[in-house]
Protein backbone atom coordinates (compact mmCIF):
# COMPACT_ATOMS: atom_id res chain seq x y z
CA UNK A 1 0.00 0.00 0.00
CA UNK A 2 3.42 2.61 -0.53
CA UNK A 3 2.30 5.44 -1.47
CA UNK A 4 -1.42 5.17 -1.90
CA UNK A 5 -4.14 7.27 -0.04
CA UNK A 6 -6.45 5.85 2.61
CA UNK A 7 -10.28 5.88 2.58
CA UNK A 8 -11.66 6.36 5.17
CA UNK A 9 -15.77 5.16 5.86
CA UNK A 10 -17.36 8.24 7.57
CA UNK A 11 -20.38 7.74 9.25
CA UNK A 12 -22.89 10.80 9.88
CA UNK A 13 -26.01 11.43 12.21
CA UNK A 14 -29.19 9.22 10.99
CA UNK A 15 -31.19 13.21 11.38
CA UNK A 16 -30.33 16.52 10.52
CA UNK A 17 -31.14 18.03 14.32
CA UNK A 18 -28.47 18.92 16.97
CA UNK A 19 -24.18 18.67 17.54
CA UNK A 20 -22.96 15.76 14.67
CA UNK A 21 -20.25 15.06 17.92
CA UNK A 22 -23.38 14.20 19.90
CA UNK A 23 -23.08 10.86 18.46
CA UNK A 24 -19.79 10.75 16.39
CA UNK A 25 -16.59 10.67 18.33
CA UNK A 26 -14.61 13.85 18.07
CA UNK A 27 -11.94 11.43 16.66
CA UNK A 28 -14.42 11.85 13.27
CA UNK A 29 -13.50 15.53 13.45
CA UNK A 30 -9.60 15.23 13.38
CA UNK A 31 -10.18 12.89 10.26
CA UNK A 32 -12.33 15.35 8.36
CA UNK A 33 -10.23 18.25 8.69
CA UNK A 34 -7.33 16.10 7.09
CA UNK A 35 -9.33 15.33 3.97
CA UNK A 36 -9.93 17.18 1.12
CA UNK A 37 -11.48 14.63 -1.29
CA UNK A 38 -14.86 13.46 -0.44
CA UNK A 39 -16.59 10.79 -2.44
CA UNK A 40 -20.04 10.90 -1.42
CA UNK A 41 -24.20 9.77 -1.73
CA UNK A 42 -25.24 13.03 -1.95
CA UNK A 43 -23.59 16.22 -2.54
CA UNK A 44 -25.96 18.42 -1.38
CA UNK A 45 -26.41 16.74 1.98
CA UNK A 46 -22.83 15.66 1.95
CA UNK A 47 -21.66 19.79 2.22
CA UNK A 48 -24.08 20.40 4.62
CA UNK A 49 -23.12 17.57 6.85
CA UNK A 50 -19.28 18.60 6.68
CA UNK A 51 -20.09 22.03 7.70
CA UNK A 52 -21.71 21.17 10.75
CA UNK A 53 -19.17 18.72 11.25
CA UNK A 54 -16.54 21.73 11.31
CA UNK A 55 -14.26 20.98 8.52
CA UNK A 56 -12.15 23.79 8.98
CA UNK A 57 -11.59 24.88 5.73
CA UNK A 58 -14.32 26.36 2.68
CA UNK A 59 -16.62 23.62 1.64
CA UNK A 60 -15.88 25.21 -2.28
CA UNK A 61 -12.31 24.11 -2.31
CA UNK A 62 -13.33 20.43 -1.48
CA UNK A 63 -13.50 18.06 -4.47
CA UNK A 64 -16.43 16.00 -4.37
CA UNK A 65 -17.80 13.24 -6.14
CA UNK A 66 -21.03 11.46 -6.24
CA UNK A 67 -21.46 7.50 -6.15
CA UNK A 68 -24.70 6.89 -5.43
CA UNK A 69 -27.17 4.42 -7.68
CA UNK A 70 -27.12 6.54 -10.60
CA UNK A 71 -23.58 6.29 -11.44
CA UNK A 72 -22.57 4.40 -14.27
CA UNK A 73 -20.35 0.87 -13.00
CA UNK A 74 -17.53 2.27 -15.69
CA UNK A 75 -17.21 5.29 -13.71
CA UNK A 76 -17.05 4.41 -10.19
CA UNK A 77 -12.90 3.00 -11.07
CA UNK A 78 -12.34 6.88 -11.53
CA UNK A 79 -13.27 7.77 -8.14
CA UNK A 80 -10.09 5.95 -6.83
CA UNK A 81 -7.51 8.00 -9.22
CA UNK A 82 -6.80 10.24 -6.23
CA UNK A 83 -6.23 7.59 -3.95
CA UNK A 84 -4.27 6.31 -6.53
CA UNK A 85 -2.04 9.19 -6.13
CA UNK A 86 -1.38 9.46 -2.57
CA UNK A 87 -4.47 11.30 -1.36
CA UNK A 88 -6.75 10.35 1.52
CA UNK A 89 -10.08 10.50 0.81
CA UNK A 90 -13.74 10.26 2.67
CA UNK A 91 -16.31 8.66 1.69
CA UNK A 92 -20.14 9.56 3.26
CA UNK A 93 -23.07 8.04 2.86
CA UNK A 94 -26.64 9.99 3.00
CA UNK A 95 -27.15 9.17 6.32
CA UNK A 96 -25.84 6.58 8.89
CA UNK A 97 -22.30 4.32 8.26
CA UNK A 98 -21.24 4.08 4.73
CA UNK A 99 -21.03 0.72 2.95
CA UNK A 100 -23.96 -0.62 4.86
CA UNK A 101 -27.13 -0.89 2.72
CA UNK A 102 -25.28 1.37 0.83
CA UNK A 103 -22.84 1.87 -2.69
CA UNK A 104 -19.62 2.91 -0.54
CA UNK A 105 -19.36 -1.13 -0.87
CA UNK A 106 -18.42 -0.69 -4.49
CA UNK A 107 -15.78 1.67 -3.81
CA UNK A 108 -14.96 0.11 -0.46
CA UNK A 109 -14.47 -3.04 -2.73
CA UNK A 110 -12.66 -1.17 -5.64
CA UNK A 111 -9.99 0.08 -2.94
CA UNK A 112 -9.07 -3.78 -1.64
CA UNK A 113 -8.71 -5.07 -4.89
CA UNK A 114 -6.16 -2.08 -5.54
CA UNK A 115 -4.12 -2.47 -2.39
CA UNK A 116 -6.07 0.78 -1.14
CA UNK A 117 -6.54 0.55 3.08
CA UNK A 118 -9.74 1.33 4.10
CA UNK A 119 -9.99 2.92 7.45
CA UNK A 120 -14.36 2.27 8.81
CA UNK A 121 -14.41 5.09 11.93
CA UNK A 122 -17.51 5.26 14.60
CA UNK A 123 -20.99 6.22 13.78
CA UNK A 124 -24.49 5.51 14.10
CA UNK A 125 -26.02 2.36 12.06
CA UNK A 126 -29.96 2.36 12.54
CA UNK A 127 -29.77 -1.50 11.60
CA UNK A 128 -28.16 -2.14 14.78
CA UNK A 129 -29.15 0.56 17.22
CA UNK A 130 -32.16 -1.23 16.20
CA UNK A 131 -31.32 -4.53 16.83
CA UNK A 132 -29.76 -3.52 20.03
CA UNK A 133 -33.02 -1.65 21.62
CA UNK A 134 -35.50 -4.86 20.11
CA UNK A 135 -34.49 -7.04 23.20
CA UNK A 136 -34.57 -10.28 19.53
CA UNK A 137 -31.66 -12.31 18.96
CA UNK A 138 -28.25 -10.40 18.51
CA UNK A 139 -26.45 -13.30 18.23
CA UNK A 140 -27.63 -14.44 14.78
CA UNK A 141 -29.48 -11.99 12.77
CA UNK A 142 -29.64 -11.16 8.67
CA UNK A 143 -30.36 -8.01 7.29
CA UNK A 144 -31.98 -7.81 3.89
CA UNK A 145 -32.76 -4.57 2.94
CA UNK A 146 -35.89 -3.28 0.88
CA UNK A 147 -38.75 -5.91 0.70
CA UNK A 148 -40.14 -6.33 -2.98
CA UNK A 149 -43.24 -3.95 -4.02
CA UNK A 150 -45.56 -6.09 -5.46
CA UNK A 151 -48.12 -7.61 -2.72
CA UNK A 152 -47.80 -11.05 -3.98
CA UNK A 153 -43.87 -11.13 -3.86
CA UNK A 154 -43.92 -8.71 -0.62
CA UNK A 155 -46.26 -11.49 1.39
CA UNK A 156 -44.06 -14.57 0.09
CA UNK A 157 -40.63 -12.54 1.27
CA UNK A 158 -42.27 -11.81 4.87
CA UNK A 159 -43.46 -15.49 5.21
CA UNK A 160 -39.98 -16.77 4.01
CA UNK A 161 -38.05 -14.37 6.71
CA UNK A 162 -40.67 -15.54 9.60
CA UNK A 163 -40.02 -19.66 8.99
CA UNK A 164 -36.25 -18.22 9.12
CA UNK A 165 -36.48 -16.06 12.28
CA UNK A 166 -38.73 -19.18 14.20
CA UNK A 167 -36.94 -22.07 12.96
CA UNK A 168 -33.49 -20.43 13.21
CA UNK A 169 -33.94 -18.07 15.79
CA UNK A 170 -32.31 -15.63 13.15
CA UNK A 171 -33.76 -12.00 13.31
CA UNK A 172 -34.71 -10.54 10.26
CA UNK A 173 -33.93 -7.20 9.75
CA UNK A 174 -35.73 -5.10 6.70
CA UNK A 175 -36.53 -1.81 5.73
CA UNK A 176 -39.26 0.14 3.44
CA UNK A 177 -39.68 3.49 2.01
CA UNK A 178 -41.16 5.86 4.67
CA UNK A 179 -44.20 6.46 2.42
CA UNK A 180 -44.70 2.31 2.33
CA UNK A 181 -44.14 2.01 5.95
CA UNK A 182 -47.96 1.61 6.72
CA UNK A 183 -48.88 -0.22 4.09
CA UNK A 184 -45.86 -2.99 5.18
CA UNK A 185 -47.28 -2.98 8.81
CA UNK A 186 -50.53 -3.74 7.50
CA UNK A 187 -49.06 -6.69 5.71
CA UNK A 188 -46.59 -8.04 8.23
CA UNK A 189 -50.06 -8.23 10.59
CA UNK A 190 -52.03 -9.80 7.80
CA UNK A 191 -49.26 -12.26 7.34
CA UNK A 192 -47.93 -13.22 10.43
CA UNK A 193 -48.48 -15.65 13.12
CA UNK A 194 -50.04 -14.16 16.00
CA UNK A 195 -46.72 -15.01 18.10
CA UNK A 196 -44.24 -13.94 16.17
CA UNK A 197 -42.45 -10.68 17.51
CA UNK A 198 -42.00 -8.20 15.88
CA UNK A 199 -40.19 -4.38 16.09
CA UNK A 200 -40.76 -1.35 14.65
CA UNK A 201 -38.18 1.09 15.48
CA UNK A 202 -38.92 4.85 13.78
CA UNK A 203 -36.47 7.96 13.75
CA UNK A 204 -34.00 6.81 16.17
CA UNK A 205 -31.93 9.12 17.48
CA UNK A 206 -34.40 11.67 16.83
CA UNK A 207 -36.51 13.50 20.00
CA UNK A 208 -39.57 11.80 18.29
CA UNK A 209 -37.66 8.31 18.92
CA UNK A 210 -39.72 5.30 18.85
CA UNK A 211 -39.12 1.42 19.41
CA UNK A 212 -41.36 -1.23 20.11
CA UNK A 213 -41.50 -4.88 20.50
CA UNK A 214 -44.60 -7.05 20.61
CA UNK A 215 -46.08 -10.17 18.99
CA UNK A 216 -48.21 -9.58 16.40
CA UNK A 217 -51.09 -10.21 18.59
CA UNK A 218 -50.17 -7.61 20.72
CA UNK A 219 -49.44 -5.37 18.12
CA UNK A 220 -53.01 -6.17 16.54
CA UNK A 221 -54.88 -5.26 19.69
CA UNK A 222 -52.99 -2.16 20.46
CA UNK A 223 -53.31 1.39 18.49
CA UNK A 224 -51.27 1.86 15.67
CA UNK A 225 -48.07 3.16 15.40
CA UNK A 226 -47.79 6.99 13.32
CA UNK A 227 -44.85 5.85 11.08
CA UNK A 228 -45.82 7.04 7.80
CA UNK A 229 -43.35 9.09 6.07
CA UNK A 230 -40.81 8.24 9.05
CA UNK A 231 -37.33 6.20 8.86
CA UNK A 232 -38.13 3.12 10.35
CA UNK A 233 -36.59 -0.46 10.58
CA UNK A 234 -38.65 -3.77 10.76
CA UNK A 235 -37.26 -7.06 12.76
CA UNK A 236 -38.67 -10.52 13.05
CA UNK A 237 -37.83 -12.47 15.66
CA UNK A 238 -38.94 -15.71 18.06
Amino acid sequence: MDGKGTLYMIPCPIGEGGDPYDVLPLHNREVIRSLDYFVVENARTARRFLSRAGIGKPIAELEMAELNEHTPPQEVEGLLEPLLEGRDGGMISEAGVPGVADPGADLAALCHRHGIRVVPLVGPSSILLALMASGLNGQSFAFNGYLPVKPPERARAIRHYERRALAEGQSQIFIEAPYRNAKLLDELFAVCQPETRLTVAADLLEPGEYVRTATVREWKAAPRPQINKRPAIFILGK
